[in-house]
């Protein structure tokens, strides 16, 4: 739902009632003209399609990884299964199941590897018939071309608390209006400078994920002038990336999370840690505020890998709750992406059932959650990494939590 002229927009909410038929449902959170769009992403022979193919194999991103010994290095064939008679280095985080291999180089020890770096395989499970599902003009289908707008004469204002950790996320989770995000759930305070610079004082503040929360490093200079880059010496753009301002005592700190990342540069995987890991060395405290986003670089690979690893980060929060339950933590959803890519390894189905294992997971948490799904969606950011605006406001939401 939009109305361009007040750079409004919203996502609707679909009911399927199991017998062929859905309910689309809009909440009118706006007056004005307001014009309605219902797209048919893929019909339900191309969802299961995806369902089928993804769940099928490990193999459509490759992995290489580079051993190191002083200036010599060696490259070999990495990945999470490997299906080779030849001996193999094995990396097992914790006691889980999360396990990374490489072919073992010879006269290098396990030990040497160090840089890592992946790219996608020319490998489907899909049959020729099905590909064609995914083909530009058979995605995104538009199934109300010539609706007309409606007039949206009066809206009832309701008084909401103010925004907190804990909350429960409806559908959809807000919108935008003259192209700021309002959450439907409640009351946002928009903090000035000075307001911010004071929420952030004392502060210690990790971003723990992939690059589409490395975007909140980048623009929050922007924002709070006092926070400059500290050079950690790391290698590479996904290297760990800190903000320090040391006269009011903060530190924001982003890391990648560690396998499946997926990149053609090479990063190192001395500094990425697991999430479950980095959260279970933090001794967290009310200044602690910890944000995770992952996701984007599971869509390749079958579901129970993402729902293992959520399973683990959920279980590392608890610990961190048991030891600090003033810790803040929030969960920062996976945005929409392109729609015209690779719809087998990269499409938005993928994204939409992990955002729902992601709030079934942790509903029961004292987390807060922004909902970077249904603002992208709202802000029609159908890239992976959405604009500064969308960025600005995702911040926004996370200080009026930690604020």
């Amino acid at each position: 739902m939009s109305s361009p002229a007040l750079k409004a927009g919203a996502s609707g909410k679909v009911t399927d009632f199991n017998n062929g038929t859905y309910l689309v449902s809009f909440t009118l959170f706006w007056e004005g003209s307001v014009f309605l769009s219902v797209l048919l992403i893929h019909p339900s022979e191309g969802v299961s399609a995806l369902w089928r193919a993804r769940n099928q194999g490990y193999d459509r991103i490759a992995f290489r990884g580079k051993f190191v010994n002083g200036t010599f290095h060696v490259l070999a064939e990495c990945g999470l299964t490997l299906n080779s008679s030849t001996e193999l280095c094995k990396y097992l985080y914790g006691g889980s199941k999360d396990v990374f291999y490489c072919i073992k180089p010879q006269h290098m020890p396990c030990e040497a590897l160090t840089y890592v770096s992946s790219r996608n395989r020319e490998v489907s499970y899909l049959t020729d018939k099905e590909k064609r599902l995914f083909q530009k003009s058979n995605v995104g289908a538009e199934l109300m071309k010539d609706a007309k707008h409606i007039s949206v004469s009066g809206c009832n204002e309701n008084t909401k608390e103010k925004c907190q950790i804990g909350m429960e996320i409806p559908v959809p989770g807000g919108y935008t209006l003259q192209g700021r995000w309002i959450t439907s759930s409640c009351s946002q305070v928009r903090l000035n400078s000075s307001q911010i610079n004071d929420c952030l004082k004392g502060k210690l503040i990790y971003l723990l994920g992939d690059s589409t929360l490395r975007q909140w490093i980048d623009y929050l200079p922007k924002v709070v002038k006092t926070l400059k880059f500290f050079d950690l010496h790391g290698t590479g753009f996904h290297k760990t990336h800190v903000l320090l301002d040391a006269e009011r005592h903060t530190q924001i700190l982003w890391k990648k999370h560690s396998y499946p990342f997926n990149t053609i540069q090479f990063y190192s995987v001395i500094c990425g840690g697991y999430i479950p890991q980095e959260i279970d060395q933090l001794p967290g405290d009310k200044n602690t505020a910890i944000v995770i986003t992952f996701g984007q670089h599971f869509r390749p690979f079958p579901m129970e890998l993402f729902i293992r690893r959520a399973i683990n980060i959920r279980k590392a929060i608890e610990r961190l709750f048991l030891r600090s339950p003033d810790t803040k933590v929030i969960i920062k959803t996976e945005n929409v992406r392109e729609r015209y890519i690779d719809a087998e390894k990269f499409a938005n189905f993928h994204g939409y059932i992990q955002n729902l294992i992601m709030k079934d997971m942790f509903k029961d948490l004292n987390v807060g959650v922004i909902d970077a799904w249904d603002m992208t969606i709202a802000y029609d950011a159908n890239v992976i990494h959405p604009p500064d605006s969308v960025i600005g406001n995702q911040i926004d939401m996370f200080l009026n939590y930690i604020c």
